[in-house]
């Protein structure tokens, strides 16, 4: 896994953050409301929570390619 997020170029996980992480960008990024909606404690339906997910991840590669470049250096 970490050899994947070696070869992963960075601007390639930006980008990914900032189409998908934010899509759709009006009225509001669909990920601010799937995460008030977890705040709220509301995020109970499958399709939330997928939706949630599939938002998100491009976040969590973000957090993860970031986190194993300050532990390498």
């Amino acid at each position: 896994m970490m050899e994947y997020l070696d070869r992963l170029p960075l601007i390639f996980v930006i980008l990914a953050c900032l189409t998908l992480g934010l899509a759709p960008f009006t009225p509001e990024p669909h990920i601010w409301k799937k995460l008030d909606m977890l705040a709220a404690g509301s995020l109970s339906k499958p399709v939330d929570i997928f939706d949630f997910f599939f938002y998100a991840w491009p976040w969590l590669l973000l957090l993860a390619k970031l986190a194993h470049m300050a532990a390498v250096k």
